[in-house]
């Protein structure tokens, strides 16, 4: 796979993936036409024979697997994770707030999100709707307005002469989409906003009534490459969606691929503490279907390598200083890979040496960061999945602009560079990922 072929189908994913939910089902017909089969969590999984699988939690988080064999003790497993959430603004359960003729939709900030670029953008909607049918148990199903439904205007400069050198936001009063007029003062019913939206996505539905939702506010605006040179790409989500497709590509374009599993977690944005984050039970409970025995899966973990990926912070040319001096990841010169004394990150010398001589075999630059002794360090679901099944794990991300934000830049090349060290990684031959103390 070249690397304009990678990007074309990075931005159709991130297009078609506005929120965790389209991101995991987008993933599951991705790795469907490649022959995985799906499995359910609720049934046995007695006599799984060798070949590809995947398997959902919530239908916002992915394990896909790959076996050559049935399961040993001297297995190795290549893994790597991701998650599917991004930071944003998710509706809130009674939304509709009128006020001065304006109906606006009340909205909870997930994660930690950079806010000012927030207003003053073309808003959709998308998300997931629980409903109660005709007749049946309840059900759930997926949608996307696909187009702008509302705005979050900025106060005038007129009115705010302070706002470009001392302004603040409050999350409460100051981000709150405006997305209809009032007339006559009548409320619209949100529900039967939602219904309407539902008939077009869900046409065999049948819903009499929608009992809840979980619903997200994201740039309706598409991704983009720019610069003279095209070097530059720009999109909602990259963080961390653009791993979420690494992950994939790797795992169904890789030729005869070794026994790897890919996790794809969600809620990594607020501290990954639910069912579908890297804190929740998912992994944990998939090793143990897998190997059912304790000191065999253990034997497992000891022996294999976790790559934990996530973006990473390039070196923005307006802000040199803000960053490590010796450590200044540069746009379209490789992965970076992540380091942090205080364990904000797992990588340590013998996965850092692992994960370059990957690089290596795959002919692609790797480069390497740790946070200013004066400045908090974020983190990733590595030292998370490290600490809860014992795997030797290295964070790794390729290095990016604006982090958090509503829009974020990353080089045109990078992504690619990732797509191939993992797919490198899932081909490695079992004593290339051995490990020997001397």
């Amino acid at each position: 796979m070249q690397p304009t072929e990678f990007v074309q189908g990075l931005f159709q994913y991130i297009q078609d993936s506005p929120t965790p939910f389209h991101a995991v089902k987008n993933s599951e017909e991705i790795l469907s036409l490649n022959g995985f089969q799906r499995l359910d969590e609720a049934a046995s999984w007695q006599g799984l024979e060798p070949g590809a699988y995947y398997v959902t939690r919530n239908r916002s988080s992915l394990i896909a697997f790959n076996l050559t064999q049935p399961p040993h003790p001297h297995q190795t497993l290549r893994m790597a994770g991701a998650h599917t959430d991004s930071p944003c603004l998710k509706v809130k359960p009674q939304p509709l707030i009128t006020t001065q003729s304006c109906i606006q939709i009340g909205v909870e900030v997930y994660g930690g999100a950079l806010l000012n670029p927030w207003f003053d953008r073309d808003l959709s909607l998308a998300g997931r709707l629980t409903w109660k049918p005709q007749q049946g148990p309840i059900q759930s199903g997926l949608i996307d307005f696909k187009r702008p439904v509302a705005i979050i205007p900025s106060l005038a400069i007129h009115l705010d002469r302070e706002a470009n050198d001392n302004r603040s936001i409050n999350k409460q009063n100051d981000i709150v989409p405006l997305a209809l007029m009032a007339h006559d003062d009548i409320t619209p019913d949100f529900h039967a906003l939602l219904k309407e939206q539902l008939d077009m996505d869900c046409p065999a539905n049948q819903a009499t009534s929608i009992l809840d939702f979980d619903l997200f506010f994201y740039d309706a605006q598409p991704p983009a490459q720019v610069g003279f040179n095209k070097e530059f790409l720009t999109s909602a989500r990259f963080d961390n969606l653009l791993s979420c497709y690494a992950l994939i590509k790797a795992a169904t374009m890789t030729e005869a691929p070794q026994d790897f599993m890919i996790v794809l977690n969600d809620n990594e944005e607020t501290g990954s503490v639910s069912t579908t984050g890297a804190q929740g039970s998912f992994l944990q409970s998939v090793l143990e279907r897998l190997y059912p025995e304790p000191a065999h899966r253990t034997r497992v973990t000891s022996r294999s390598l976790f790559i934990s990926v996530d973006n990473a912070h390039a070196v923005h040319p307006n802000f040199p200083t803000k960053y490590e001096g010796n450590h200044l990841p540069k746009l379209n010169r490789g992965p970076v890979l992540k380091k942090n004394a205080n364990q904000r990150y797992a990588s340590n010398s013998v996965t850092s040496g692992l994960f370059k001589l990957i690089c290596e075999k795959a002919e692609v630059p790797v480069q390497e960061f740790v946070m200013r002794n004066d400045m908090a360090c974020g983190s990733t679901i590595g030292p998370l999945t490290a600490a809860a099944i014992g795997v030797p794990t290295v964070d790794i991300g390729i290095p990016s602009l604006a982090m958090h934000s509503i829009r974020e830049t990353v080089g045109n090349l990078d992504g690619w560079y990732l797509s191939e060290v993992l797919s490198g990684f899932f081909q490695e031959q079992q004593e290339q990922l051995r490990r020997q103390d001397v």
